[in-house]
């Protein structure tokens, strides 16, 4: 089964950080972009910060400033650092891929939950 396998979450205070680490399991085809997305209870999951093979990275205006995505796209891994952490950050952070020439695909994992407290 291909999917990634997120780790890295937990309870912070508002204002701290957490870093997430995500890992893709049974890959064996090449990606050229892992992104990070998240879902709060009664909304959508919505993509927050995705990077691409030739190193640029991109982020929803929502945490530009704030989160940082990292990670070596050739070994199917990925990190979120994530600073000046705020309630509204509180989610399921999930991690997925891309391959050339097709949309996103559908490598879900269990996630890892982002709690922030005020």
């Amino acid at each position: 089964q291909v999917q990634f396998v997120e780790s890295g979450g937990g309870l912070a205070q508002a204002g701290g950080s957490l870093r997430l680490s995500c890992a893709g399991s049974g890959i064996t085809f090449t990606l050229n972009r892992i992104g990070w997305y998240r879902q709060a209870p009664g909304k959508q999951r919505e993509l927050v910060a995705f990077m691409v093979i030739d190193g640029g990275t991109n982020y929803v205006d929502s945490v530009k400033g704030r989160f940082t995505i990292s990670g070596d796209i050739a070994k199917n891994t990925a990190y979120l650092q994530m600073n000046s952490l705020k309630p509204e950050d509180t989610a399921i952070y999930y991690c997925n891929g891309g391959r050339p020439r097709y949309s996103w695909g559908n490598y879900w994992g269990q996630g890892t939950q982002v709690t922030v407290s005020s």
